[in-house]
């Protein structure tokens, strides 16, 4: 049984899972490049349905049979989940100060296509809006369990990103915490709506419309920019532009035009990066602050294109070579 324990000197929670340690790829190794062996033994290949967990969730022709070939995407729980859907949420202690909990929660897995080899950036865009509707469904109804804070959207892109399969995969996990860095993230934004009356990431939309030497692409309803801070090269923001707090009240046509958003911006990423590794992340506010003034939900993606060291792991500073607004006007010229 996986657990949830905290650190007393830094109050961080950490996910012991021992069942993780099952996962059949060696830890730290990443994948291997495409071959045919590689792809015949995908276990998220259409044919090999029963490799897999039951599906919670599939898009495929009407009537068609469950956890069986011909769907376009499929959401099935982790093989090898961090945190389990059985225990409660309730902290203990042990020897009177270490606090820990059940490792309860919800993992699970979006398989984006039944190609072996597709990627966001290069779906056709109704394939990407489909891959978005199933986020918006399942974050839905994870975020409805009264017994979860958070959930957690994110996508790993190769190797160096975390990823462990090629085959185009996102995950969802649902967690009984808020994490520490999170709720830092949340408590800064609560300062500064104290001190000004305003969301501060309304005032950063803003401040990047007008200057407009940070912007990449806008669409209606969103935009994409190389924050002013960028902690790494090429760190991208898609921020909705009216004042939404949780990904939670997304409405569907939104969603497909986030989708198409996201698509346009992974283009040309990898277009000017040569197709680098990435992390995509949905920073959305816990499911029971939904409806908030002071917090603004957006994606945040992180191509690896550097290392961290020792500097930034010891004194939490991270270092930049790339300019961002350097970085905004090469992604905006890049054609795709």
């Amino acid at each position: 049984m996986p657990q949830l324990r905290q650190n007393p000197a830094t109050k961080e929670w950490v996910i012991i899972a021992t069942e993780r340690a099952k996962r059949p790829e060696d830890f730290g190794r990443g994948i291997v490049p495409v071959n045919a062996n590689e792809k015949e033994k995908c276990p998220f290949c259409p044919g090999r349905e029963s490799q897999t967990p039951a599906e919670r969730l599939a898009f495929r022709p009407y009537g068609s049979r469950p956890n069986s070939p011909g769907w376009w995407v499929r959401v099935i729980p982790n093989a090898f989940p961090a945190l389990l859907p059985i225990g409660n949420n309730e902290r203990q202690k042990c020897d009177d100060f270490y606090s820990y909990m059940e490792g309860m929660g919800m993992h699970e897995v979006i398989i984006e296509s039944p190609e072996h080899e597709a990627a966001l950036a290069t779906m056709d865009q109704k394939q990407v809006e489909e891959v978005f509707l199933a986020y918006r469904q399942r974050y839905l109804e994870l975020a409805s369990d009264k017994r979860y804070e958070m959930v957690i959207l994110f996508k790993n892109y190769g190797p160096a990103a975390g990823t462990s399969l090629y085959h185009p995969h996102s995950q969802i996990v649902a967690i009984p915490i808020t994490p520490l860095h999170i709720r830092n993230r949340i408590e800064q934004a609560m300062h500064y709506f104290d001190d000004n009356g305003t969301c501060v990431y309304c005032d950063m939309i803003s401040k990047e419309k007008k200057t407009g030497e940070r912007l990449v692409l806008e669409s209606d309803n969103y935009i994409v920019f190389e924050p002013f801070a960028s902690r790494s090269p090429f760190e991208t923001m898609i921020a909705p532009k009216k004042h939404s707090s949780s990904f939670e009240n997304i409405t569907t046509e939104a969603t497909k035009e986030l989708a198409s958003v996201v698509r346009q911006t992974l283009a040309k990423i990898r277009r000017a990066l040569n197709n680098p590794d990435y992390n995509l992340l949905f920073r959305s506010a816990p499911v029971h602050e939904q409806n908030v003034e002071y917090f603004h939900w957006h994606i945040q993606i992180l191509p690896r294109v550097s290392a961290v060291a020792g500097f930034e792991l010891g004194s939490g500073i991270y270092i930049n070579t790339m300019i961002p607004e350097t970085a905004a006007k090469f992604l905006c010229e890049t054609q795709i």
